[in-house]
């Protein structure tokens, strides 16, 4: 007898992520509702300072 791992291979059926309405990306999680690319349905896009990197001192914007 196994321990878990029969239990555990059916849960790959299931989809925890969605195509988000605003950015199209498969990222919008059902349960939590909110996307975890864009940060909707709030409304200021997710971005963080530590998503682009320095050059020279100046931001790269991407």
């Amino acid at each position: 007898m196994t321990k878990g791992t029969a239990a555990r291979g059916k849960r790959t059926s299931q989809r925890t992520h969605m195509q988000c309405r605003r950015c199209g990306n498969r990222s919008y999680h059902k349960r939590k509702g909110q996307c975890a690319y864009c940060g909707f349905p709030a409304p200021k896009l997710r971005r963080y300072s530590w998503q682009t990197k320095n050059f020279n001192n100046r931001r790269r914007i991407d």
